[in-house]
C-alpha cells in the first residue's frame, strides 16, 4: 500500500498569521493532534503539533531552569523557547521545515521516516502542494482493515514448501538446525531455538503462511556445553 491509499485528504490547515489560541482549540475541537500550516497560495511552510504547545504560558508549563542550569544554555536557545512559549501565532511556534512524503510513498518508507524522526504524522506533499496527511492512526486503520483472503485449501507439502520459502528469506532464521513437517494443515516446527523471540518469530512465520490451520511448537534451547 502506498501514501496516497490511507492518507486524510483534505487536511485541516492553519495559515502562519492564525493564533495559537485558535490553534489550540481547533486540535480539540476536530480530535487531531497536529495541523499543517501553510501560506497563502496553499504551501505548506511548517506544521504545529500538541508537543509544540505543551510549553504555553498560558498554561504555566513555560520550561524553567535553576539560575545555574541557565547559565550552561546559550542566548539563541533561551530566546526560541520564550517565543516558543508567549508567541501569538503558527509562525511564531510551528516547527518548520517538517518531513514529508509524495502519494506513492509505500507505508513502510512511511512508518520508517515516522520512527527516523520521531514524529506521528507525515504531510504528504505532491508538487509542492499538500495533497494529504498520513498519520499513525492511519497506519492502524489499514492494518484493521486488511481483508483475510479466501482460503485455498493446499496439500501439506505445499504448506511446508511455502513455510520453508519464508523462513529461507528472513536473515534471523537458521534454517539448517530447523525441520517443520506438516500433518492436516498443522505446522509442527522441531530444532533449536535458543531466544524467546527467534522461537515467537518462527511461529508467526508458520501461521501467517496460507493453509496453515494450527502450529505445534517442539522446539529446545541448545544444551549447555553441548560444543564443550
Amino acid at each position: 500500500m502506498k501514501a496516497r491509499d490511507v492518507m486524510t485528504s483534505p487536511v485541516i490547515t492553519a495559515k502562519t498569521t492564525d493564533l495559537v489560541v485558535q490553534i489550540a482549540k481547533t486540535l480539540l475541537e476536530r480530535r487531531i493532534s497536529g495541523m499543517p500550516i501553510v501560506d497563502d497560495k496553499g504551501k505548506m511552510v511548517g506544521i504545529v503539533s500538541e508537543g509544540d504547545l505543551i510549553r504555553r504560558a498560558e498554561a504555566g508549563t513555560e520550561r524553567r531552569r535553576s539560575w545555574w542550569l541557565q547559565a550552561f544554555v546559550d542566548d539563541g536557545t533561551l530566546a526560541a523557547e520564550y517565543v516558543k512559549a508567549h508567541g501569538r501565532t503558527a509562525a511564531d511556534v510551528m516547527h518548520r521545515d517538517p518531513v514529508t512524503a509524495g502519494p506513492d510513498t509505500p507505508l513502510h518508507e512511511i512508518a520508517a521516516l515516522m520512527e527516523s524522526h520521531g514524529v506521528k504524522r507525515i504531510p504528504i506533499v505532491e508538487k509542492g502542494h499538500l495533497v494529504g496527511i498520513v498519520s499513525r492512526s492511519n497506519l492502524i486503520q489499514a492494518v484493521a482493515g486488511t481483508k483475510m483472503g479466501l482460503e485455498i485449501p493446499l496439500s501439506d507439502s505445499a504448506i511446508r514448501e511455502k513455510v520453508m520459502e519464508r523462513l529461507n528469506q528472513q536473515p534471523w532464521a537458521n534454517t539448517w538446525r530447523l525441520n517443520v513437517t506438516v500433518d492436516d494443515g498443522v505446522v509442527n516446527l522441531w530444532g533449536i531455538a535458543n531466544a524467546d523471540t527467534e522461537r515467537q518469530a518462527l511461529r508467526v512465520v508458520a501461521e501467517t503462511t496460507p493453509g496453515v490451520r494450527a502450529v505445534n511448537d517442539h522446539l529446545m534451547k541448545e544444551p549447555m556445553g553441548q560444543w564443550a
